[in-house]
């Protein structure tokens, strides 16, 4: 199994431009704990390398990269010459993600209350104006025999528009054999696991039960938690293993917002 890394942060380092790639250095500082007897992680400073075309996918510039937070998941390497590679690791990158900012979170939720707002105002003015609509029938001036029977037509027909919508709006929500609190199903390949997880080893009889129930259910037992717009797991890691071990293609999730 190759060796996996991944790296969070900005660029510590101007950008480098080579004919085929880019690189820039990184620094990241491991556990503040470490077990008795050990001694306790310092700073590594890395030097990633990224194709040119995935590069420039990302819309980054040498100026953005020292102030953008991104996220860096791929492989170690050791074959890189010691001009090109003045880290003391190399990483030779296979996916490289801009994470994003606060200024971005702030207005994304700004937008969507502001788009609460303006349905919640149309859906206001769509029942004031049905009950104008409703007023003249009921007015003191008789009205003929033959319009009382078509406004009562008329009106289970506006009644019961309101009752289909609602039904079939859990219906679009609802996803099928899933556990629950599924938010989503993604792609198994999607998923970015932290190098904390996969340092560890979950428990073998509980990750076997959670094997045997998938076996016997054709699902897992609950949802992996996944952080919303990065994928990067944040907790699951056990099924996670489990998923992987019975080979599934797609896995419910339930996402978490990063905190501002």
């Amino acid at each position: 199994m190759p060796h996996k890394i991944t790296l969070t942060g900005s660029a510590t380092g101007p950008l480098r431009e080579y004919d085929r790639y880019v690189a820039f250095d990184m620094r990241e500082k491991g556990s503040p704990s470490a077990p008795k007897g050990l001694k306790k992680s310092t700073f590594i400073s890395y030097t990633v390398f990224v194709a040119k075309k995935a590069f420039n996918k990302t819309g980054l510039t040498k100026k953005s990269i020292m102030h953008e937070k991104i996220l860096i998941q791929g492989e170690p390497t050791l074959d890189i010459p010691i001009d090109e590679c003045p880290g003391e690791v190399g990483v030779i990158c296979f996916q490289i993600t801009v994470l994003p900012s606060k200024r971005d979170k702030e207005d994304n939720e700004s937008n969507d209350k502001k788009e609460a707002k303006q349905e919640a105002s149309v859906a206001q003015q769509e029942v004031a104006a049905t009950k104008q609509v409703e007023k003249p029938v009921t007015t003191s001036q008789p009205a003929p025999k033959e319009e009382k029977k078509e406004t009562k037509a008329v009106q289970p027909e506006v009644k019961q528009e309101p009752t289909e919508e609602k039904k079939a709006e859990p219906e679009k929500k609802t996803l099928p054999n899933q556990p629950k609190g599924t938010q989503d199903l993604l792609n198994f390949d999607d998923i970015i696991v932290p190098e904390a997880f996969l340092k560890t080893r979950p428990n073998a009889e509980k990750t076997q039960k959670v094997i045997d129930f998938v076996k016997r259910t054709g699902r897992l037992d609950e949802p992996l938690t996944i952080e919303k717009g990065s994928n990067v797991l944040k907790d699951g890691y056990r099924r996670y293993v489990v998923a992987k071990t019975v080979k599934m293609d797609k896995v419910p999730v339930m996402y978490e917002y990063q905190k501002s």
